[in-house]
């Protein structure tokens, strides 16, 4: 059984005889002019029920052959990509490369450098492949039909095709495609600091291209980018390589940092932007080759360069959109004393509108929604349309001043002072079901909360680093009154008001907790179910590949020792028993019941 679906729910299941699309493996001895070169599984199959489709006439000729690709940066969008594309097509080489020995270190590791569930299982596949005698799945086949002979059937070996580096020269000169996967944060300085995109990496990236890479490469942007970056991109080249061509595509990812899986393998849509030209309709048919034996055709959608780079950007500005609009309603329910949640009921239900997104809460964090809308703003601006740069800097004002309310309300219920008092905030991850750190929500509260000098504000999350979390908050000025924890019990004790964060279901009250959690540096740090704790990409009787082997002083090995444990549920009767007077908690994920905790002596409030 293979990788064949995330349910809308979020669970990983296993279906018999389920091969992706373009496999070699589980089938027949193929070679040309047979079943398998005209025809491939579809994606839900069963023992009792084979379905074949068509998959169209034989290649065109003037669709480039995609062998070996490369992918720059092995960060949160390109690590998944690459093994969930290397996963669909075995038969070409992807190699992740990025300037930062020590992040691929550990993709060639046992410690990814990021947590995402069921990332591990399809990078083991991937990256290590597995061997096997044909006979079991013979024997399983033979259930069905007692003639079949093992003699039919091949070995189903597969052969490693994720490779990581560091080796720019070789790697790019070696590729026909290559994905631009690296951070474009915002400028910290200069015109447009905190709002224009820093390119800077994109633009070395660029150059290690034009420097090293064969004419005819497929240049594709993964990164989040302004609108018009791919004609950038193509001068830059002009430059380097005169009368070189080149190939430059617009690829976005949506992917979501926690589900990234589920939305590479169940995307929504796939927009390929190109250039409406002989060159650039031969580049989509190559980039689109390497999904579809996963992703249907009807979701790919191939649209002008320009037009892809401002979607990526328009969707998200959306969104987030929603997310501040039911975050100021939030704000007028708590001054009218209407109830919030009510309202996000009744405004959802409208079919034009839907529930999508309409959970008042802290607000949007994270390192995508923020500065993608202020890249959007500082671009309208910058072309002269100040409206449209203040309509989407409103969106980002309203984020900012809902964290602002709920510190505020936290030193009100306190009598407006911290001095001697004790705030406890749990989680800093900005969502659950990630480890990441950066633009926690956490941050501009804890910076506010300081300046009321308390004797301690204590951090717990179950799958943020320590050391992350203390990177994030070292430019704070804190002087050591913010302390990270490992022990949610003891985070929490002696704390005067606690503050929730992050949606972690082991911070929910009552039934709605569920799930065990994994804590240290190298946790899993997500829920951990029967049905979704691990995703079945080998099939039975197969044996993964050798795993790069820690060396004697790993860190992450040092570390998980260290600081790795179980933990289940937040027993919420013995945090309540530790707590200080008033015993308050503002809860700003909507995860804590009024009426459970207030028979446990906890006050409860929430965000309208």
């Amino acid at each position: 059984p293979f990788l064949s679906d995330l349910s809308d729910e979020g669970s990983l299941e296993y279906s018999d005889f389920s091969t992706p699309e373009g496999s070699p493996s589980l089938c027949p001895l193929s070679s040309e002019g047979t079943l398998e070169s005209n025809y491939m599984a579809v994606d839900d199959l069963s023992t009792s029920s084979v379905t074949l489709r068509k998959t169209g006439s034989a290649p065109q000729d003037d669709v480039p052959v995609i062998r070996k690709v490369c992918v720059i940066g092995a960060g949160y969008v390109g690590g998944p990509t690459a093994a969930v594309l290397a996963l669909h097509n075995p038969h070409i080489d992807f190699t992740v490369l990025d300037r930062d020995p020590a992040r691929i270190r550990r993709w060639n590791s046992g410690h990814l450098p990021i947590r995402e569930p069921g990332l591990s299982e399809v990078v083991r596949v991937a990256r290590d492949g597995y061997t096997s005698d044909p006979e079991p799945l013979v024997q399983n086949l033979r259930r069905i039909d007692s003639k079949l002979d093992a003699q039919d059937y091949q070995a189903s070996d597969r052969k490693p095709n994720l490779m990581f580096s560091t080796d720019t020269p070789t790697v790019l000169a070696d590729a026909d495609l290559v994905f631009l996967a690296v951070n474009t944060p915002p400028k910290a300085t200069g015109i447009g600091a905190g709002a224009a995109s820093d390119l800077s990496a994109l633009e070395g990236a660029v150059a290690d291209i034009g420097k090293y890479a064969k004419a005819g490469t497929i240049v594709v942007e993964k990164s989040t980018v302004p609108c018009g970056t791919a004609h950038v991109i193509e001068q830059l080249l002009s430059a380097s390589r005169p009368q070189t061509p080149f190939s430059i595509l617009s690829n976005p990812e949506f992917l979501s940092e926690g589900t990234a899986l589920r939305n590479l393998l169940h995307p929504d849509r796939i927009l390929i932007g190109a250039p409406r030209t002989p060159a650039g309709a031969q580049a989509t048919r190559a980039l689109t080759a390497l999904y579809t034996p996963f992703i249907p055709r009807s979701k790919i959608l191939a649209i002008d360069t320009r037009s892809a780079e401002l979607a990526k950007l328009a969707a998200n500005a959306f969104l987030a959109q929603r997310i501040s609009s039911i975050n100021s309603l939030s704000a007028l329910c708590t001054a009218t004393g209407a109830d919030v949640h009510e309202v996000a009921a009744a405004v959802g239900a409208d079919a034009r509108i839907g529930p999508a997104f309409l959970g008042a809460g802290l607000g949007f964090g994270g390192s995508c929604f923020g500065k993608d809308i202020a890249s959007l703003a500082h671009t309208a601006r910058a072309l002269y349309l100040p409206d449209v740069g203040a309509y989407w800097a409103s969106v980002l004002e309203v984020n900012v001043g809902q964290r602002v309310r709920a510190a505020g309300r936290i030193i009100a219920r306190l009598n407006n002072s911290l001095v001697r008092k004790k705030v406890t905030i749990l989680g800093f991850a900005y969502k659950k079901g990630t480890g990441d750190t950066r633009d926690s929500l956490a941050v501009q509260i804890v910076r506010i909360l300081l300046a009321e000098r308390p004797a301690e504000i204590a951090i717990f999350d179950p799958a943020c680093s320590p050391a992350g979390i203390e990177r994030e908050i070292e430019g704070l000025g804190h002087e050591g009154r913010v302390k990270v924890y490992t022990d949610p019990y003891a985070a929490c004790r002696d704390a005067n008001a606690l503050l929730v964060v992050t949606d972690w279901d082991m911070f929910r009250s009552g039934s709605a907790a569920r799930g065990t959690y994994t804590l240290g540096p190298d946790a899993g740090a997500v829920p951990i179910r029967a049905d979704d704790s691990r995703i079945a990409v080998v099939p039975r009787g197969h044996t993964l590949g050798s795993a790069p082997a820690c060396a004697d002083e790993c860190p992450e090995c040092a570390a998980q020792r260290a600081d790795g444990g179980a933990m289940g549920r937040l027993d919420w009767a013995r945090v309540a028993y530790h707590l200080a007077e008033p015993r308050y908690v503002l809860d700003g994920r909507g995860v804590l019941g009024r009426e459970e905790m207030g028979r446990l002596g906890i006050e409860v409030e929430g965000l309208g």
